[in-house]
């Protein structure tokens, strides 16, 4: 509801915001009429605040001509929506009712911590700089390492009810225009009633909710988001999280690392290749175990058959129980791990690897093959550099199991198959996830398997073979 700008007192403006204690409103008295001073304690910087307040009334007086507009003011007609979300958003306002207008003043307190190295995302060689919940530092982190012209940064406002504001960067000669309108248009349906993190943003710029498999790119690196938005990508980052999202991006981008770009070009192509290998171990190899045993004895050598069935027979239950069994006490250790203190957090990794693992093999609970198994599939997965591929590999695992349990080779084939076909299916805002295999891009193939020497592949790599296209 809209009250007319004359009507407005001091217990008008702590009625709308419910007289919160950190509230100011001052009354004063100007040549002009009077006033009312309006801010958060809280938010903003009192000491400017202050000053900047002394400078309105002293141009004020001085009758100059367009007094309340300085560097860090604007003169808007009284608006009371405006009101509150300048307020809230850590303005101060200067209303004067009987000329119909406010002044808002940006004398915002802005905090943040220092940009130290994200916990996830270490690295040997390079920067060593990490986003902060700040989304002015971060946008400044972001620009002095990309000091061009056409480097674009768009604001949206999502929803009515909250003063949520998300914003997506792109370089206009690189990105597609069809991929930055899809970009837009999601961000605009996004609901703002409630504060939004970079992970409830990513359930509505994804395609597909409900796969295991991430469609957007998480980091908080800037040197990995200046290098993605030179390969045509998007970046989306949203006040107060130092995530920052980025696509569209294939199944393959979650395999590389930014170390890969700082070592040589053979030792970034061999870790590369390695954690393409850590994929299908920490995939298939449960699995694979679980049907040999199952199923398969016959493709192993004698006397390793032989060595094999002397410990599965000892066990009370099938390999399927056993192993389910294992998995899932890893992940326990690896939560509890992460749950806990710092100091604390290595200890439970070493007392459930060492102590528990080796009493529940002398209990006759597992057998030793299976620990080795379970272990090399957990350092497999913990190859991969993309936390939430991690997590996607290690589920993904268990319907493998099941299918090698039920039909030894056969299933993990029609499992692997499903899967096969459910990476086809997806996108990522609207291009192919599982491409430069599908559809097959022979020019940028060599890209997912290989670290050239950059003068190779110089300007930057494109992300999908329609970029700059037609583009000037």
């Amino acid at each position: 509801m809209k009250n007319p700008a004359s009507m407005i007192d001091k217990y008008f403006l702590e009625d709308l915001f419910y007289g919160s204690s950190d509230l100011v409103i001052q009354e004063v008295q100007w040549t002009i009429g009077k006033g009312f001073v309006c801010y958060f304690t809280t938010l903003v910087d009192t000491v400017e605040t202050a000053k900047q307040i002394e400078l309105m009334r002293s141009r004020s007086e001085q009758a100059l001509k367009n007094w309340g507009t300085t560097a860090i003011s604007t003169v808007q007609t009284f608006n009371q929506e405006q009101l509150i979300e300048s307020i809230c958003s850590g303005m101060t306002l200067l209303i004067f009712p009987e000329m119909n207008i406010q002044i808002q003043l940006s004398t915002q307190q802005f905090t943040a911590r220092s940009p130290d190295e994200p916990i996830g995302e270490t690295t040997v060689r390079g920067s060593h700089e990490g986003f902060v919940e700040s989304l002015e530092q971060n946008l400044y982190m972001i620009r002095k390492r990309l000091a061009i012209p056409d480097l674009v940064i768009r604001t949206v406002k999502m929803g009515k009810e909250n003063n949520s504001y998300a914003t997506y960067i792109y370089i206009d000669s690189l990105a597609d225009p069809d991929v930055v309108l899809e970009a837009a248009n999601r961000l605009k349906n996004i609901p703002g009633e409630y504060a939004l993190g970079s992970g409830q943003m990513e359930d509505y710029l994804e395609d597909t909710v409900y796969s295991p498999f991430p469609q957007l790119l998480n980091t908080e690196r800037p040197d990995r988001v200046v290098e993605n938005l030179l390969e045509g990508k998007i970046a989306f980052l949203i006040d107060h999280s130092p995530t920052v999202l980025i696509g569209p991006v294939t199944f393959f981008s979650f395999f590389q690392s930014p170390d890969d770009y700082n070592a040589r070009p053979i030792v970034g192509t061999f870790y590369r290749l390695l954690r393409l290998g850590g994929l299908a171990m920490a995939v298939l190899l449960p699995a694979f175990y679980i049907a040999v045993v199952s199923y398969h004895f016959e493709i192993l050598p004698n006397d390793i058959s032989q060595k094999v069935k002397l410990t599965v027979n000892d066990l009370p239950y099938r390999p399927i129980i056993e192993a389910l069994f294992l998995e899932l006490f890893i992940e326990l250790i690896r939560e509890a791990s992460l749950r806990l203190p710092t100091p604390i957090g290595p200890t439970i990794g070493i007392v459930g690897g060492l102590v528990i693992g080796d009493a529940v093999v002398n209990a006759g609970l597992v057998s030793n093959i299976m620990i080795v198994v379970v272990a090399i599939t957990a350092i497999s997965s913990y190859v991969i550099p993309s936390p939430e591929m991690n997590m996607s590999i290690r589920i993904i695992r268990f319907p493998f199991m099941i299918m090698a349990t039920l039909f030894g080779f056969f299933g993990m084939s029609i499992m692997a198959l499903l899967l096969y076909i459910h990476l086809l299916n997806l996108s990522s805002l609207k291009q192919p996830y599982f491409s430069p295999l599908i559809p097959f891009d022979a020019s940028r193939l060599w890209v997912v398997f290989l670290r050239l020497p950059f003068f190779r592949h110089h300007p930057q790599q494109k992300t999908f073979s329609f970029f700059r296209r037609g583009r000037k």
